[in-house]
């Protein structure tokens, strides 16, 4: 299975995610111009890495290909918490494995609760607690 696909840049919306660089990042804005009398049109794109949150900006010509990354969301359970990093288990395949637990749901997080994950192009990221 694949980690990626490609898209045409100028179908991207903001809020959908995009690899730049190797790294996955959120579309804030996108803008598009008008073709000209000898070209095609060329879209700008600024984006956030949701992994290191550096701003990257792209520009291209509106009908190039760009890589757009395949998100697996997946529960786990929340074996231990020591420090910023959480011990989890997936419910589905029994796996742990550990992750940086973001600013926005360090006080949700309980240990024996569940958690919602992402699994992006090899990398894990906590996205919501539940329960």
């Amino acid at each position: 299975m694949a980690d990626t696909t490609t898209t045409a840049i100028k179908s991207l919306k903001p809020g959908q995610f995009v690899l730049i660089d190797g790294e996955v990042c959120k579309v804030g804005s996108i803008d598009i111009s008008k073709s000209g009398k000898h070209g095609s049109s060329k879209a700008r794109m600024e984006a956030n890495g949701i992994f290191d949150g550096r701003r990257r900006s792209v520009v291209k010509p509106g009908d190039s290909e760009i890589e757009v990354p395949i998100i697996l969301k997946k529960m786990a359970q929340v074996l231990a918490i020591s420090g910023n990093t959480a011990q989890l288990m997936d419910l589905q395949d029994y796996s742990q494995f550990e992750a940086e637990i973001p600013e926005e749901i360090k006080s949700e997080l309980k240990e024996g609760g569940e958690a919602m994950y992402w699994e992006v192009v090899g990398k894990k990221i906590l996205r919501e607690a539940k329960g």
